[in-house]
């Protein structure tokens, strides 16, 4: 009978060891994701909800730093430099700080995102931008502390940050004309050598045919910019299929080249290929 209460007892224990609690989170984790032109914004943050507090002035005071969140750090990225307020904000990660007023907001991009709450110590080095707008009123009630990217344009979008009554608004422009202008003139110009290149690649390791990878990789070669060396994997490549083609005398002087690319460059992994070629291919 003591044995019997004891392996229930352990029985039990065992139950209540793998039971998992699930209760809500007082401020649930959002996560926002939206593409303003050809940029990707991301946005990061835990979401309070005022429960019949005030917030502005008294939850979070006037004139203090604000972590605009709860828990760990608010994070917003960009996936290419965007300006606000006249000022470049680079492509990158960021913690976003607000510093509320009752007439005007600053609003900072921090680099350190590493945070909880606010930093021990505030590093102004760290911070990446700071602007100022002003505050807009709402006359709906936001219960829930709101963070979006909303009106948006080709150009530009609206980083918004609503709650209680009150919203602010940070305009930031994208560099949609220029990407896509790139892009067209990329495309209108032809592959790029970097294309050529794979396309040789693929069709030496796959037992295409090794004329056109030939072509394709002294194409890939005479299109790198003048004044530029060739890459040492580009010369590498070429001598390889000439080497298959039966060519050793070629692959022996384009190894060559490539030796002395990857000397200068010094990658040891090629000068070693390159040299056990070429010590082959002189065998035969």
């Amino acid at each position: 009978m003591k044995k019997l209460l004891i392996t229930g007892a352990f029985l039990l224990a065992l139950t209540f060891s793998e039971a998992q609690i699930r209760t809500p989170q007082a401020s649930p984790s959002a996560h926002i994701e939206q593409t303003v032109g050809l940029t990707d914004v991301k946005i990061e943050y835990s979401r309070p909800s005022a429960r019949g507090r005030s917030v502005y002035g008294e939850l979070v005071p006037f004139g203090r730093l604000w972590r605009t969140g709860a828990n760990a750090n608010t994070v917003i990225s960009f996936s290419d430099d965007v300006v606000i307020g006249g000022k470049t904000l680079k492509a990158g990660k960021y913690a976003l700080y607000t510093q509320p007023k009752a007439d005007s907001w600053d609003v900072i991009f921090y680099t350190d995102t590493n945070n909880w709450g606010l930093p021990e110590k505030w590093d102004d080095k760290k911070e990446a931008l700071r602007t100022t707008v002003k505050p807009e009123f709402l006359s709906r009630n936001v219960e829930t502390l709101t963070i979006g990217v909303n009106n948006l344009d080709y150009d530009y979008g609206y980083l918004e940050i609503a709650w209680e009554k009150t919203m602010v608004a940070v305009k930031f422009e994208v560099p949609t004309k220029a990407m896509a202008l790139k892009s067209i003139e990329e495309a209108m110009s032809g592959p790029t050598g970097n294309e050529y290149f794979a396309a040789a690649q693929y069709y030496y390791q796959s037992n295409g045919d090794l004329n056109k990878a030939l072509n394709w990789m002294n194409t890939a070669i005479e299109r790198i910019p003048k004044g530029q060396d060739v890459p040492f994997y580009y010369l590498r490549q070429k001598s390889l299929i000439q080497a298959k083609m039966g060519d050793k005398k070629g692959a022996i002087e384009t190894a060559k080249l490539s030796l002395a690319a990857s000397e200068k460059a010094n990658n040891a992994d090629y000068v070693k290929m390159n040299k056990d070629s070429i010590q082959e291919w002189s065998k035969k």
